[in-house]
């Protein structure tokens, strides 16, 4: 995790109030969350394509409607947890951080979706856990043990590049499965083995048909797990890291 930006002011006694936003802008939509309020926003992205950001000017434009938009005092300074793809490059996340740039006394703090996903919905106990995201334009799966991303795989596809309606079960379900049996093969500790017997979390949009989750299930030959509404449980979750920032900010989530 990384952070870019800084809020203006230094810590103490005269820093001004902070306020914080959560963002997860994914190839389809774009969506915000804030303390107290929950996600408040759910918007078409616009200029994302495959998880990068086409236009800066366009996507600033969004990013200061959804920052207006947030519950709180504008004059506060805000930080600003924003979602990236696991295996996003650094070109990617340096085009990022030139748009949020843009927003003025704002810090963010970068994290991987699929860390923020575990953060929300992961099941309780300890164990490697296995997190599949399916995505309109991006299907992802990441290791995670400890907290950390051990290893990831991503396919530039997703629910909305398969043109046959009746074909996208077997399209996004095989490819996620095609994409664990790679982590499989390149695992030497058995962590994907212990992950599949915990079950596999499931997020994004493609989480939400049940067509897709059910071939998904029967390729990977394990039991799956879904947050109340999967489409969302990357923002919630990177809005939980954010609560967590904002009240430990000399925390490891806080550092600037």
């Amino acid at each position: 995790m990384g952070s870019f930006g800084s809020v203006g002011g230094g810590r103490g006694a005269g820093r001004r109030p902070v306020r914080g936003i959560a963002l997860d802008i994914g190839s389809s939509r774009t969506r915000a969350w804030a303390p107290g309020a929950g996600v408040f926003a759910d918007v078409p992205s616009g200029p994302v394509r495959r998880g990068r950001v086409t236009d800066a000017d366009s996507h600033l434009r969004l990013l200061r409607r959804l920052t207006d938009a947030a519950p709180g005092d504008g004059g506060h300074d805000t930080v600003v947890m924003l979602t990236h793809p696991v295996l996003a490059a650094p070109a990617e996340r340096e085009a990022a951080r030139r748009v949020v740039d843009g927003l003025g006394p704002t810090r963010v703090i970068a994290v991987d979706s699929a860390r923020a996903a575990a953060a929300y919905a992961a099941p309780p106990g300890g164990g490697p856990l296995l997190v599949v995201d399916l995505g309109a334009q991006l299907t992802e799966v990441t290791l995670v043990v400890d907290g950390l991303v051990e290893d990831a795989r991503l396919a530039e596809m997703g629910v909305d590049d398969v043109p046959e309606p009746g074909r996208v079960p077997e399209a996004i379900a095989g490819t996620a499965a095609d994409l664990v049996s790679d982590l499989w093969r390149q695992d030497r500790t058995g962590a994907v083995r212990g992950a599949l017997r915990r079950g596999v979390l499931v997020t994004g949009g493609g989480a939400l048909r049940l067509d897709v989750t059910s071939r998904l299930a029967h390729l990977l030959r394990a039991r799956l797990r879904l947050a109340n509404d999967p489409s969302t449980s990357v923002v919630r979750g990177a809005g939980l890291m954010l609560a967590s920032a904002l009240r430990h900010p000399g925390g490891p989530l806080g550092r600037d």
